[in-house]
């Protein structure tokens, strides 16, 4: 192949891709409102930010440079200025950003699981186990969350999974229900009675039938409680029994700089400002979700 040929082939290659990146820009400007494409590009950047975290990151997250200690944002040295003790804020930023994403992330799949199996289990026994069920789902509706995790982080001591267990355990009655409800309709249908004459096992009747079926709205109920899992990691750390030094949070560094919010208010005002958009973001995205995927609002 001539370099003539091979340049050709480069420049349709570049050519199809570019053509693809505005195909799939014009997609969501036809079907995406304005500011949930926004939501989605804030929420893909802290994805972004979280995997690559080691790599982004211009400082270590515990090293100090005496010299500027609060200085403001803009410096040469550290884009969004230093704590107190002169670490870099945006290292901090960063790092904080993928912690409070893996506690949050971890702990909705852990909510999502045991309350889906929990509904599961409630509408294929009936009886005493469903009753148990709704019991205990009421129990945890009622109980206040924020003191019993103050309570048993007090006791046990902080630990990452210690912690995303815990917050695992947040919201878990609403799956719970929401599983119970959808499984019972779904078992009343044709399809799932027709499987079962076929033979299949319960679990495969729910796993590989049922739960496709109701997948979309759980998954709208997990957008509705991830936002919630972060501000309640957040309030823990802020609160000093959450994420523990050397490592970090958002709310631990919420927590830290509000001693210094009249004299250096950026070590706060970045990790909040990052919570408020991600919460906003999910929440915004959450809602387009459940107009698409749910067929009771269409």
């Amino acid at each position: 192949m001539t370099s003539a040929d091979m340049a050709q082939k480069q420049s349709a290659q570049t050519q199809s891709a570019c053509s693809g990146v505005l195909g799939l820009i014009s997609y969501f400007r036809r079907h995406v409102p304005f500011s949930v494409g926004l939501g989605i590009f804030w929420l893909a950047a802290m994805v972004l930010v979280a995997c690559f975290a080691d790599a982004l990151r211009p400082y270590g997250i515990t090293a100090m440079d005496l010299t500027n200690r609060l200085a403001s944002p803009g410096n040469a040295k550290h884009w969004l200025g230093t704590d107190e003790l002169g670490r870099d804020v945006l290292s901090r930023l960063i790092q904080s950003i993928r912690v409070s994403l893996v506690i949050a992330f971890g702990a909705t799949i852990l909510s999502a699981v045991f309350g889906t199996a929990l509904g599961f289990a409630a509408a294929k026994f009936r009886g005493a186990v469903e009753h148990l069920v709704l019991v205990l789902a009421d129990f945890q509706a009622a109980l206040p969350f924020l003191i019993m995790s103050l309570a048993v982080l007090a006791f046990f001591g902080s630990s990452m999974v210690l912690l995303v267990c815990l917050m695992g355990f947040y919201g878990w009655e609403r799956y719970a229900r929401i599983a119970r409800g959808l499984a019972i309709s779904a078992s009343a249908q044709g399809y799932a009675a027709a499987v079962v004459q076929l033979g299949a096992t319960p679990a495969r009747v729910y796993l590989r039938h049922i739960l496709p079926n109701v997948a979309s709205t759980l998954i709208v109920s997990m957008t509705l409680t991830f936002p919630e899992i972060i501000l309640m990691e957040s309030g823990l750390s802020f609160l000093g029994l959450g994420v523990q030094p050397p490592e970090t949070s958002l709310g631990n560094m919420v927590g830290f700089g509000r001693e210094y919010l009249t004299r250096a208010p950026w070590i706060m005002l970045a990790p909040a400002l990052v919570i408020m958009l991600t919460t906003l973001s999910i929440s915004l995205v959450g809602d387009w979700l459940r107009d698409k995927l749910d067929p009771t609002v269409r």
